[in-house]
């Protein structure tokens, strides 16, 4: 008996359209159907409507890196020339897969680091030099820690996070 799995499209939304899907690789249909994806693409766009022709994603608590790895895929589709992808996780395991999946993409414009690393740290290190976008997953009771938020709103100009918001963390210049 033969199944086929239907993609899974997030509750109440229409499925997202093929120009927000990059060829496919192990694990994208995972990034495509994570309630961030659209948030990650519209603010891709709106990058690219700007011109600008870099961008720094950094993923905290980015377990095997698939969304990372999609989200800057994506961009360099987008057009984007310079795209940096940082990946953070406390797990050694989740890393080893995220860096195997990341020597399996080949593209001198793309740069991916992922690392093993106390979050909180990482954060207060990534403020030095904010990203232009945050991923965050945010589900959990252990996540809603005040200094774990803060450290996410100084790490980047916009953290999109699991609970269907996106919020601007724009600083005054």
């Amino acid at each position: 008996m033969t199944s086929k799995l239907k993609p899974m499209v997030p509750a109440g939304r229409a499925p997202f359209p093929p120009s927000a899907r990059p060829s496919t690789l192990p694990g994208s249909r995972t990034a495509h159907n994570d309630i961030r994806w659209a948030h990650i693409c519209t603010a891709l766009a709106a990058l690219r409507a700007r011109r600008r022709h870099a961008v720094r994603i950094v993923d905290a608590d980015c377990a095997c890196g698939t969304l990372l790895i999609e989200a800057v895929r994506h961009a360099r589709a987008l057009g984007f020339t310079a795209i940096e992808g940082h990946g953070i996780d406390g797990s050694p395991a989740m890393i080893g897969r995220a860096r195997a999946a990341a020597a399996r993409l080949h593209d001198p414009a793309i740069g991916l680091t992922f690392e093993v690393t106390d979050m909180i740290e990482a954060l207060a290190g990534e403020a030095d030099v904010p990203a232009d976008i945050v991923l965050w997953r945010g589900s959990g009771a252990s996540h809603d820690r005040p200094d774990l938020r803060e450290g996410l709103a100084k790490a980047g100009d916009l953290v999109i996070d699991d609970r269907d918001f996106s919020r601007d963390r724009a600083r005054a210049a």
